[in-house]
């Protein structure tokens, strides 16, 4: 099957390898949209500011930093809203159009506010849209299926039980009919599966290394290897490929670090991942074979300028990425050589996205940067708003849908 696969197209690679593929093209329906942070066909301008460019702004009650997903003119947020000394765990439905509230469900109340860190929120995983499902994840505090018409809650599973350190990140990943979710804790890490229309657990494995330090926030990748569907989830000093359908443990490699947040990157028959937030490192590993593959599967390893937080991006044979204190690199995905890295300025937790035949970087205080996908490095342009944008942007019908602290912002052409 690796073979096979080394043979398609990097695009359509990245749907098979994300299960991204059921999806439309029109649709932003999870984090990083339907084609792994590929804008493909939409045009939103490359100007804006406070003024400029806005089509509509509303008001975002609580706090989230999960981004906006979309499914045929509607966007779906989750926010933590304060509540006495607790919190509604709420999502809502917003018309693409007007800006205007469809729906707003508690998914559940939370008697008293769990800590977290200051960077995190209570509603930090995205959720994902289907024709005839809403899922929203709110990490052990619980996941729910709502109906995307209505916010009615089709099934709420709050047996995803773990001491989160700094609260929850990783979102869900939707593949034949099973979210598959990433619950590393302060003790008792775990990968898990709920299946996508009962709720129930398909499947929950215990991590197998012992890690000093045991907490991450990562979301999971998933390949298919040999005609079957593995789970890719890094976490506390180890990336372990987990069967879909059992969730047996096929493979692992080892590497030291913990706290890890970036989604992996597929291409060809390799997965590239971050492992550390302190000291952070991508590391290319070749997908396939069984047990400890660490002394075998290392293709390339890179330390200078990687990320803690934001998921790299590949455009063809490149992969871009920043750090999050600002540093943009670009290195060939396959051997991890370095084009460039400069500084941009600014600290990151959003993803860069490639739209408008560009890379788009977003910043923790409202900067945008464009830049040429290119072995050389060059700015196309920047842009201003106010506000902290921690969430990365959605896309749908030529406008982009940006999140701040307070506010989803419309971003559009003006038409006068």
């Amino acid at each position: 099957m690796l073979r096979l696969l080394m043979g398609l197209p990097i695009a359509w690679l990245a749907l098979i390898g994300i299960g991204r593929a059921d999806d439309s093209a029109e649709n932003w329906s999870q984090f990083r949209g339907p084609a792994s942070a590929h804008a493909s066909g939409h045009r939103p301008p490359m100007q804006w500011s406070d003024s400029q460019n806005i089509q509509w702004q509303v008001p975002i009650a609580g706090l989230g930093w999960s981004s906006p997903s979309i499914h045929r003119g509607v966007i779906y947020m989750t926010t933590a809203v304060p509540k006495g000394e607790g919190l509604s765990l709420r999502a809502m439905a917003l018309d693409a159009n007007s800006g205007k509230t469809l729906w707003d469900t508690e998914v559940k109340s939370v008697d008293k506010t769990p800590s977290i860190h200051a960077k995190n929120s209570h509603a930090s995983p995205t959720p994902i849209v289907r024709d005839d499902a809403l899922y929203v994840h709110f990490g052990t505090l619980g996941t729910a299926k709502l109906s995307p018409q209505d916010g009615k809650i089709l099934w709420l599973c709050e047996e995803l039980i773990y001491p989160p350190m700094h609260g929850s990140g990783g979102s869900p990943v939707l593949y034949d009919n099973k979210l598959a979710i990433i619950c590393d804790g302060s003790t008792n890490p775990f990968v898990c599966a709920l299946d996508a229309t009962t709720g129930k657990v398909v499947w929950k494995t215990p991590r197998s290394v012992a890690a000093k330090i045991s907490h991450s926030f990562g979301t999971v990748a998933i390949a298919k290897v040999d005609g079957r569907a593995q789970v890719l989830a890094p976490g506390p000093d180890h990336l372990a490929a987990y069967d879909l359908e059992d969730g047996k443990e096929i493979w692992k490699v080892m590497a030291p670090g913990w706290s890890v947040v970036p989604e992996p990157i597929l291409i060809d028959d390799m997965v590239i991942y971050n492992h550390d937030y302190d000291n952070p490192e991508l590391l290319a590993v070749r997908l396939g074979g069984k047990g400890d593959m660490t002394e075998k599967s290392i293709v390339w390893r890179s330390p200078r300028g990687a990320p803690s937080t934001p998921t790299p991006l590949l455009v063809g044979s490149e992969l871009y990425f920043v750090s999050d204190n600002g540093v943009a690199s670009c290195v060939d995905a396959r051997t991890g050589q370095r084009h460039w890295m400069e500084r941009l300025g600014g600290n990151y937790s959003a993803s860069p996205v490639f739209v408008n035949d560009h890379i788009l970087f977003l910043s923790e205080d409202g900067l945008a940067t464009w830049v040429k996908p290119s072995k050389e490095f060059e700015i196309a342009g920047k842009n201003q708003i106010t506000g902290r944008t921690f969430a990365t942007p959605a896309f749908y019908k030529d406008s982009m849908f940006l999140r701040t602290d307070e506010r989803l912002m419309k971003i559009s052409q003006d038409k006068n």
